[in-house]
């Protein structure tokens, strides 16, 4: 479900009651945890955590207007909350880290696509797992792995 909200707290305000307050909890982690140097805005109709145009001008090389590096997107879908995380798909020491520590906290099998998590029971989101898993790149070295992959 893309949004047409224009800012994070519009895009809160407009979720269903049953998403609000999971959302809200992973944003939290994510803003608490992510390093300096990302910022937060709507991206793709989405939550969007990515690296702004003063750390690197060059942006996502996809489409015809500038866009900011996306690192991590934060959606309400249709039958599940999304968690995409670009740097668990760029680096296979992070995913297998991220799966890994994934069965500790929680009871349920993972539900991952190559960057989409997700979360289709709210009463079990490991939200301080993802807490962890938003710490553990910073701006610098996700560019240095979208350049790598880029080229």
């Amino acid at each position: 479900m893309n949004s047409k909200a224009n800012t994070p707290k519009a895009y809160l305000e407009e979720l269903p009651s049953d998403r609000r307050e999971p959302i809200k909890k992973i944003r939290q982690q994510i803003l608490d945890h992510l390093p300096d140097g990302f910022e937060e805005g709507m991206l793709y109709g989405m939550l969007g955590y990515y690296v702004p145009k003063k750390i690197y001008e060059p942006g996502y090389h996809v489409g015809k207007e500038w866009t900011p590096l996306p690192f991590i997107n934060l959606a309400s879908q249709k039958n599940y909350i999304a968690l995409y995380h670009s740097g668990i798909y760029a680096n296979a020491d992070l995913h297998d880290w991220f799966v890994q520590a994934y069965s500790q906290h929680s009871q349920y099998k993972l539900d991952m696509g190559k960057s989409c998590i997700r979360f289709k029971r709210m009463d079990d989101i490991p939200y301080d797992l993802i807490g962890q898993l938003c710490g553990k790149m910073t701006p610098a070295e996700w560019i240095e792995i979208y350049e790598r992959r880029k080229k």
